[in-house]
Parts: C-alpha cells; sequence; structure tokens
C-alpha cells in the first residue's frame, strides 16, 4: 500500500483493510489542511471519500470515458482550451494539491500540455484573437505553481490590452489554504486594471474552517469576487441539509455558489455519480429552502457545446 494512503490511515485511526482500497495511476493526495478537517474513525467521512482510491474505481463503464467534457477536442495549442465565446482557459499548472477521485481531467495528458513554451505559444494565440476579452487559468490548479512563476504569467497576459478580466479556478484555498498565495500575489491583485473572479471548488461545509476564511477573505479585500463550484456526489453532499449548509457557510465566508455540476462521466468515477431525478429534487427543495442568490445552477458540462447546460 502507499506510504500516504497508510499513514491517512494511522492519522485517522482507521483499518485500512476495511476501505477496500486499490492501486491507481491517478495516485492517492492531500494536503494535511484538508486531512485535518476529516472525522476521525470515521470511514464514511464525506471528505474522505472523495480522496481515497477504492476498487469501484476499477470498474470500467461503457458510458464512461477518458476525456468526458472534449477537452482534447477544444485545444488548438499545448496548454490552450478554447471552447467557448470570448474567453479561454489557460493550463498553469499538471498539479493539484489534492486528487479528487471523480476529477474530469484525472486522465488529462498534461505532460505533453505544460511547460513555458506552451504558455509563450498560448498566450501569442491570445493576443491574436480581440474576441477574448476572458482568460481562466487552470490546470491542474493554477496555485500549485510558485508564487513568483504565478505573477509573472498573470503579468503576461495583463499585457494583453483586450483581456478584460481574469478568471482563476482553485481548490488550494478550500484544500490546502496555509500554501495559497498571498504576499506576491495579491501586490499584485491590489494593482491590476483586471477584473478578478476567483472560483473556488467546496463540496461540502466541513471543508471550510478558519483557514479557508481568512484566506478568502484576504482575496476578496484585494478585490476578487469569489464563486464556488461544487460537484455533486453520491454519499458526499447529495443531501438538502448538507447543500443548505454548504451554501450559508460559504457566504459566510464571502463567497457565493455558483454552479452545482453534474458528475463528469470520466472513468474511474462511475461510483460518484447521482441520477438526474434526484439531483432535480434536491434543486427544488434549495429554491425553497434559500435565497436565490444562494442557489447554485445545477449544470453539466457536454462535450461540443457552448456552454454550460443548464438542468
Amino acid at each position: 500500500m502507499d506510504t500516504k494512503l497508510k499513514q491517512l490511515c494511522q492519522t485517522l485511526q482507521l483499518d485500512p483493510a476495511s476501505l477496500g482500497l486499490v492501486k491507481s495511476n491517478f495516485p492517492f493526495k492531500a494536503h494535511a489542511d484538508f486531512i485535518e478537517q476529516i472525522e476521525t474513525g470515521q470511514p464514511d467521512d464525506p471528505l474522505l471519500k472523495q480522496v481515497l482510491p477504492i476498487e469501484a474505481e476499477s470498474q470500467v463503464h461503457p458510458e464512461f470515458s477518458h476525456d468526458p467534457v472534449g477537452d482534447l477536442k477544444a485545444n488548438p495549442t499545448p496548454s490552450l482550451i478554447h471552447k467557448y465565446h470570448g474567453r479561454v482557459l489557460l493550463m498553469a499548472s499538471p498539479r493539484c494539491d489534492i486528487h479528487c477521485r471523480y476529477c474530469f481531467r484525472r486522465h488529462f495528458p498534461y505532460e505533453a500540455q505544460i511547460n513555458q513554451r506552451h504558455w509563450d505559444s498560448a498566450l501569442q494565440t491570445i493576443a491574436a484573437d480581440e474576441t477574448i476579452h476572458e482568460v481562466i487559468l487552470s490546470g491542474g490548479d493554477p496555485f500549485t505553481l510558485g508564487e513568483t512563476a504565478l505573477v509573472t504569467l498573470i503579468e503576461k497576459i495583463e499585457t494583453i490590452k483586450h483581456v478584460q478580466t481574469l478568471r482563476i479556478h482553485t481548490r488550494t484555498p478550500i484544500v490546502a489554504p496555509s500554501k495559497a498565495p498571498i504576499d506576491a500575489f495579491l501586490n499584485w491583485a491590489q494593482q491590476s486594471r483586471l477584473n478578478k473572479v476567483m472560483v473556488v471548488h467546496c463540496n461540502h461545509p466541513h471543508e471550510l474552517s478558519n483557514k479557508t476564511q481568512y484566506c478568502l477573505n484576504a482575496y476578496r479585500q484585494a478585490g476578487f469576487q469569489l464563486l464556488n463550484q461544487s460537484v455533486l456526489l453520491n454519499g458526499v453532499n447529495d443531501r438538502e441539509d448538507i447543500l443548505i449548509e454548504l451554501s450559508h457557510k460559504l457566504f459566510a465566508q464571502g463567497v457565493l455558489p455558483y454552479y452545482l455540476h453534474q458528475l463528469d462521466r470520466v472513468q474511474g468515477a462511475a461510483h460518484f455519480e447521482v441520477t438526474l431525478q434526484r439531483a432535480q429534487a434536491l434543486m427544488e427543495t434549495l429554491r425553497k429552502q434559500l435565497p436565490g442568490y444562494l442557489v447554485p445552477k445545477l449544470v453539466q458540462e457536454m462535450a461540443g457545446e457552448p456552454y454550460k447546460t443548464p438542468l
């Protein structure tokens, strides 16, 4: 068994033999901040379920694929994904601070996509297309770059005059807030001409803590609009009370719920899928019990479609 998994089981006082663990090409990874939020002695903890490689991942499902959202077909130059009008996604890093077992890019060929040469080519493509007004930094997770490299990349984007908005998609402030960029990054943000949006990824209220509060507050004060996207996951957050608590707790930390995603059908994640009927029933309850600004949009990304599909 992976040494890190052994250490995790020891820390959480769990018997590895009872968890159905398997060796995976997508190895276990979780930051200490996230592990701190997992309840000791609870094999069904909703945070633990998001990171444990279990036997169900090895089952092949004919309706699931390695590229469920069609990233590779919308990949005009390495590190750049261009699916939607007016905006492009730039892969800033192949790494994350956590390996979410349902990740839609768990099979993505990062090794052929991301390096300094690829960034330069992607930036040239963006500079040549004046219809692009928003650049989305993703990955992996852009916050796994060194802070100097991150700011250098952003400053290059900022020199492209027709780019007006920088959006950063990151899970780091939620799962590893103690290592999220603060100093040079915030210095840039406070002086930048760009509109700044940060979309974090939090699935369960137990992921939020005093550490995430500090981090998110710093970004909000630096001028970022903070939004959250979640993935609806079987056995993790597919209950009305959990989703309602999540919306309230996000708002208390200065973040608005944005999207609730139906699972992207990536091979290895079928056991996380929630039926559309159940998802829609959950949304009906949320609309009845939450103010409109705390109700996320239920969506699914369909390969080849020009926008997220409302459900």
